[in-house]
């Protein structure tokens, strides 16, 4: 199971909704989110991931 941190949410407070969840993160990913402007390709941003394993 994946969980994002949303867009307006800290890492912090990521974790703490995994936890109230009852899982615990094993794993973070950190993938480029691209934006495409008049044929150029920049990093616009960062989406991270947590995978998540039941407690």
């Amino acid at each position: 199971m994946k969980y994002d941190v949303g867009e307006n949410e800290t890492i912090a407070e990521c974790l703490d909704r995994i936890a109230r969840d009852g899982y615990q993160p094993v794993r973070r990913i950190e993938k480029p989110v691209f934006q495409k402007e008049k044929g150029d390709v920049e990093v616009a941003g960062q989406r991270i991931q947590f995978e998540v394993k039941k407690k």
